[in-house]
Formats: C-alpha cells, sequence, structure tokens
C-alpha cells in the first residue's frame, strides 16, 4: 500500500505519533533511573508500580470516554494536557535543587492523560480503515513505531546524562505541535457512538466492558497475546540480568562485549532487523494462507525467545533473536488487523482499551520471570518460557480463526480463512 493511498486520519496519526514516540522513547526509558537517582530505589519501584495500575484503569475509562463522545475532541483535550505536563516537568528541571515533587506530580498527570487518549487513537485507525487494507496499515505503523524507538534510543544514549533539560524542552515542543495538527488535519468521522444505558457513569462503564468479557474469542486473544509479549518482554528482565550476571566477556579487537553491551546489541538488532525487513516479509506473508502464516511466525518466535532466554554463546544468542525477530514479523501484522476485525464498531474505543490488558499483563509476566529464574535454571527457563509461548499461541489462533464471523462485526462479513484482512 502506498503512502499516498492512506487515508488523512492515519497519516495524521503515523506522522504525529512518529515525533513524539521518538523524543519521549529518548526520555521514558530512563525514568526508573531519574527517580532512583533523585530519590531512592525503593521509592522509585514503588511510585512507578503506582503509575502502571494508575495507568491501566485510567486507560478503561479513556475507552468508554472515547467511545461516548467525539474522538478528536478526546485526543485534543488530552493532546493539550501532555503539552502542559511536560512544561511543567522541564521548569522543575531548571532549579539547582530539582523540583522533584513537581516533576512527580506532572508525569502522573502525563500517565493519566496519555492513557485517557490512547483508546481513541486506536480506534481512530480502525475507524479509517478497512477490513482489506488493515493488515498493510498495521505492517507501516509496526515499522514506524520501531524506527521512532530506535532514534529515540540513540538521542537518549547521546542526551541524557549532559542534556536532560534540552531533551525535555524537545519534548514540550513536540507534544504542543501535536494537538495543533490534530485541530487541523484530523478528520472526526466516527458517527456510531455508543449511547448511555445507565443514569450512573460507573455502572454503564461496567457494563460496557462486561460486553467485551463476555466475547470469549476476543478474551482468548487478549490472553494469548499477554503470554506471547511476555517472552519479548522478558529480554530486558530476566534474559538482561542473566546476560549481566553469567554471559562470558568476548574480546573483538579491542572491544570487549559484555554481557549489558549484548543485551543492547540484542535490541539493537532487534530494531534494525524490523526497520529494514517488515515491509519484505509483509509481501512474502500476502501471498500464504493467514492462519499458516500466523502459526509460522509464532513458531519461529517461540524457538528464537526460547533459546535466547538460555544461550550464553554471541553467536547463538544473535542467530535465534533473528529468528524471533522475523517470526515476530511475520504474525504480528496479522494478529493485529484480525484481533481489529472482531471489534463492533460502537466499542472500539472500549475494545481498544481492554486489548491493552496483554501489554500491562505482560509486563507483570515478565517481571515475574526474574522472580522465577532465582529458582530455576537457565534451561528449565527456556521451558517456561517454551510453555507460555504455547499456550499463548493456541489462545490467540483459536481465538482469531475459531469460529466463523457474523456481518456486522466490521464493516460487512469477513471470513475465517482470510478474504478480509
Amino acid at each position: 500500500m502506498k503512502w499516498k493511498e492512506l487515508p488523512q486520519n492515519i497519516k495524521v496519526r503515523m506522522i504525529t505519533s512518529f515525533f513524539n514516540r521518538a523524543v519521549s522513547s529518548a526520555v521514558m526509558p530512563f525514568m526508573a533511573l531519574f527517580f532512583a537517582q533523585e530519590m531512592n530505589k525503593i521509592w522509585a519501584g514503588m511510585f512507578l508500580i503506582i503509575t502502571v495500575v494508575i495507568g491501566f484503569f485510567v486507560n478503561l475509562v479513556g475507552g468508554y470516554i472515547s467511545d461516548r463522545f467525539p474522538r478528536k475532541k478526546v485526543l485534543l483535550s488530552t493532546s493539550w494536557l501532555n503539552a502542559f505536563f511536560f512544561l511543567l516537568m522541564t521548569i522543575s528541571l531548571f532549579p539547582v535543587d530539582k523540583m522533584i515533587l513537581l516533576f512527580a506530580a506532572a508525569y502522573v498527570g502525563f500517565i493519566i492523560t496519555s492513557s485517557l487518549g490512547r483508546p481513541a487513537m486506536h480506534a481512530i485507525i480502525i475507524d479509517s480503515t478497512t477490513p482489506e487494507n488493515r493488515k498493510a496499515v498495521y505492517a507501516l505503523d509496526y515499522w514506524l513505531v520501531n524506527l521512532s524507538m530506535a532514534i529515540g534510543a540513540a538521542l537518549g544514549g547521546l542526551l541524557y546524562l549532559n542534556h536532560q533539560k534540552e531533551l525535555f524542552m524537545m519534548l514540550t515542543f513536540t507534544s504542543t505541535t501535536i494537538p495543533v495538527a490534530y485541530a487541523i488535519w484530523l478528520q472526526d468521522k466516527f458517527k456510531d457512538q455508543l449511547q448511555k444505558k445507565h443514569d450512573n457513569v460507573f455502572i454503564d462503564l461496567i457494563n460496557n466492558y462486561r460486553i467485551a468479557f463476555r466475547d470469549s474469542a476476543f478474551v482468548k486473544v487478549v490472553a494469548g497475546s499477554t503470554f506471547i509479549f511476555a517472552a519479548e518482554f522478558s529480554l530486558n528482565s530476566y534474559i538482561g540480568i542473566r546476560l549481566a550476571e553469567t554471559f562470558k566477556a568476548v574480546n573483538i579487537g579491542n572491544f570487549e562485549l559484555v554481557g549489558v553491551r549484548m543485551l543492547s546489541l540484542l535490541n539493537i538488532e532487534n530494531m534494525l532487523l524490523v526497520v529494514c525487513f517488515t515491509f519484505i516479509i509483509n509481501r512474502c506473508t500476502d501471498r500464504l494462507n493467514k492462519k499458516n502464516a500466523l502459526l509460522i511466525g509464532l513458531i519461529l518466535y517461540g524457538i528464537g525467545y526460547a533459546t535466547v532466554t538460555s544461550a550464553n554463546t554471541w553467536y547463538v544468542l544473535i542467530l535465534f533473536n533473528l529468528i524471533a525477530t522475523l517470526g515476530e514479523l511475520v504474525y504480528s501484522p496479522i494478529r493485529n488487523a484480525e484481533q481489529a476485525n472482531m471489534i463492533p464498531s460502537d466499542k472500539r474505543g472500549s475494545y481498544s482499551a481492554f486489548s491493552n490488558l496483554s501489554f500491562s499483563g505482560a509486563d507483570l509476566v515478565a517481571r515475574s520471570t526474574i522472580i522465577i529464574g532465582a529458582f530455576l535454571m537457565p534451561t528449565m527457563m527456556s521451558v517456561y518460557i517454551g510453555f507460555i509461548i504455547m499456550i499463548g499461541t493456541v489462545l490467540v489462533y483459536s481465538g482469531l480463526f475459531a469460529r466463523d464471523w457474523t456481518a456486522g462485526k466490521v464493516e460487512g462479513p469477513v471470513s475465517a480463512s482470510g478474504s478480509g484482512g
């Protein structure tokens, strides 16, 4: 699919999120380090756990709001508030004694407003695509996300230590331009708004999500995705800690490749493969049956991450990380597009918010691998990771393909065999 053929809303969303993510990726990974240095590790850990919990519940409210009210207004309001909170964070860094409590309060504000707006943004993608072009759009979005994060990681590595204020000033500037771009170019074509059914807004919100919970196929996909994502998330938790502790340093000329650098190398390899091969792989999978392509991708992904979990030789790690990433490139656009096709048109915000459970859940499962890894040998951890990916594969496959679609789920009937993704 060519760029000029994309709907205007998709172009606006992709361009704005690219610049915003590139700058925020230079800052957000360092938040744990920032709070640990300014306060202490225990305070930082407790504070960040609280923000994850707040973000999760606010995200559910955001899903309900994006289905009840015009999505453009929701995005404009939350985007302006994001810019305001980044401005407060920037201001708090200028005094010699940094105003850490103001920074922390502004950070919580940012978590709340971004979590409120995120479901509306996801819903707009589904509003602006058709079952026929969704896979191509998600592949392009996946590529841009990884490219922007790679740029952000490079920016953060170069600027975070000595140019913190400048980084936050850049973040404030980019986040201020985003609502301006939304106001000018974003089109709010969404008409099928959810009607309020209960006078009590909390009962209405809970009832709205009850419908998503009763959609057993969608619940299977969300639960399965949680297990699948957990393997990738464990790279920067259990696998990272294991490499730092047990990886034997390798000398390449004057360069010493130690465990922490090996982890960085795996992350860089992952991003470069995504940036270079997303569209090639996407063209290849277009020729395959979607069911087969999904299974092939998940099997490669599982073999890759199960091996990386316990491998300790640099070339084995690089080879199987490559296999895992290629598997991800095969399955990810298909899973995203097919999941989007399952969502009723009047509940896209709520379903999108509910599907974000898979990321929060995967984060928790990945964190738990640190504790489990303290008791199990690395080879047993490989078996454990392989097992959870297998469970995830069964759940996702059965959720996406083990039922006949009905007309009205999306705009027009979509067949399970692959005519509409």
